[in-house]
C-alpha cells in the first residue's frame, strides 16, 4: 500500500501515525502546535477525526447515552456532551493540513459518517482510517473503499468473520489498498490485554498487511509488534499528558513518540531475514572463537597433554571438537607456546 508517494509494508520502516483526537482541547493554536510537534518527533503521518457530536449520536441521556463504567475515563459523561467536547471543528481541518503539508507529511482523517467522507474529499486527504467501533458499519467502509483512497481498518472487536466482512466489502468496492489494525478498544489498553501474537495470524487470515493502534502506555507494546511483523502504529498523541484533555492519559508525548520512532526502526532492521553461519558484518569476529593452541613450549616427538594442547582464544587453530582425538598424539617438530594447532604439527 501506498500512502501518497510512501510506501506502507514490510520492506520499509514502519508507518507512524500521531492521533490526534481531542487532545487540541479545543484550540486552533494547540492543534497546530501538535502537528509541529509530531513532525518533530518523527511521526509519517498526524491523524483527526472528522464528526460532529449530532453525526456520532443523540442529545439525550437515556441509559446507553451515559457512560454508566465506573472505571472508564469518562464515567457519568453523556455521549452527546463528551463527542462535541472532543470534535475538531471541521473548519480547523484544512489550515491542520496545511500545516502538516509544509512538514512534508501527511494528514488524514477517520470519518464517521457520510457527509464527512464527502468533506475531507473535497480537502483531498491522501487515505482514510476506519475506527474499530465502525469497522461494521459496512456501508461507511463502502463509502470510502470507492474513493479508491488506501484505508486503514482499526479492527477492535472484530470477531473474525466481521473482519472478514470489512475486509470484503472493501475490496468488493474496488479497493485493495488496505492495511488492518489489531486494536484493544480499551482506553488505556493494558499490555496483557493486547495480544499482539493475533498479527501474523491476521495477515494470514485476510491476506493484507497488519499494523497496531495501540492503546497502551509507553512504546513497548509497539515495538514488540513490529517485531511481529506490523507495517504501521497509531498512537494517540499530545504535547503534555499534565494539560489534560479526552485522551491524554494514553497519549504519548513528544519526546516519547520520538524515542517509539527510534526504536520501532531498530526492531525492523533487526527482522532482517532467516540466517545462519554468521554475517559479513561478523566475518573478523570468527578470530576470536576459541581453538587448539600450544600451550607450552614442545620438543619434537613429545605427547600432547592437556597442559601442552589448550582450548583458548583466538580462533586460528583447529576447532575444540578435535581435541580428545589429538590428546596423545606426538608433535612432528619442536614448537612453541602460542603456536596453532593444524594437522601439520602432529605425527
Amino acid at each position: 500500500m501506498k500512502i501518497g508517494d510512501v510506501e506502507v509494508g514490510r520492506g520499509v520502516r514502519p508507518y507512524l501515525i500521531a492521533e490526534m483526537s481531542g487532545n487540541h482541547n479545543q484550540s486552533l493554536d494547540r492543534a497546530l502546535e501538535i502537528v509541529d510537534a509530531a513532525a518533530a518527533s518523527g511521526a509519517d503521518a498526524v491523524k483527526l477525526q472528522t464528526y460532529t457530536a449530532d453525526t456520532m449520536t443523540l442529545d439525550v441521556r437515556a441509559p446507553g447515552f451515559v457512560i454508566e463504567d465506573p472505571d472508564s475515563l469518562w464515567a457519568g459523561r453523556q455521549l452527546y456532551e463528551l463527542y462535541d467536547e472532543a470534535h475538531t471543528p471541521w473548519d480547523w481541518h484544512k489550515p491542520i493540513m496545511e500545516r502538516a503539508a509544509s512538514h512534508g507529511m501527511h494528514c488524514f482523517s477517520t470519518p464517521f459518517d457520510d457527509s464527512a467522507v464527502d468533506f475531507l474529499e473535497e480537502l483531498g486527504v491522501p487515505a482514510y482510517k476506519i475506527a474499530s467501533f465502525e469497522m461494521t458499519d459496512l456501508p461507511l467502509i463502502r463509502k470510502v473503499a470507492k474513493t479508491g483512497k488506501p484505508m486503514i481498518i482499526s479492527t477492535g472487536m472484530g470477531t473474525v468473520a466481521e473482519i472478514d466482512e470489512a475486509v470484503r466489502t472493501a475490496k468488493d468496492a474496488g479497493n485493495d489498498q488496505l492495511v488492518i489494525l489489531k486494536c484493544t478498544s480499551t482506553y488505556p489498553a493494558t499490555p496483557e490485554n493486547t495480544n499482539i501474537s493475533t498479527i501474523p495470524n491476521m495477515r494470514e487470515a485476510f491476506g493484507v498487511e497488519v499494523g497496531l493502534s495501540d492503546h497502551t502506555m509507553g512504546c513497548g507494546v509497539a515495538v514488540a509488534a513490529v517485531g511481529l511483523g506490523a507495517v504501521l502504529i497509531e498512537k494517540h498523541f499530545t504535547l503534555s499528558r499534565a494539560d489534560g484533555g479526552v485522551d491524554s492519559a494514553f497519549s504519548l508525548e513528544p519526546q516519547e513518540f520520538r524515542l517509539l520512532r527510534d526504536e520501532s526502526e531498530r526492531a525492523w532492521l533487526a527482522l532482517g531475514r532467516v540466517t545462519y553461519g554468521g554475517t559479513k558484518a561478523e566475518e573478523k569476529s570468527r578470530a576470536y572463537r576459541r581453538s587448539l593452541y600450544i600451550g607450552k613450549d614442545m620438543a619434537a616427538g613429545e605427547e600432547l597433554t592437556p597442559e601442552t594442547l589448550r582450548i583458548i582464544r583466538p580462533g586460528f587453530g583447529l576447532p575444540p571438537k578435535f581435541y580428545d582425538q589429538l590428546l596423545g598424539k606426538r608433535v612432528k617438530r619442536a614448537v612453541t607456546a602460542g603456536t596453532p594447532v593444524d594437522w601439520g604439527v602432529v605425527s
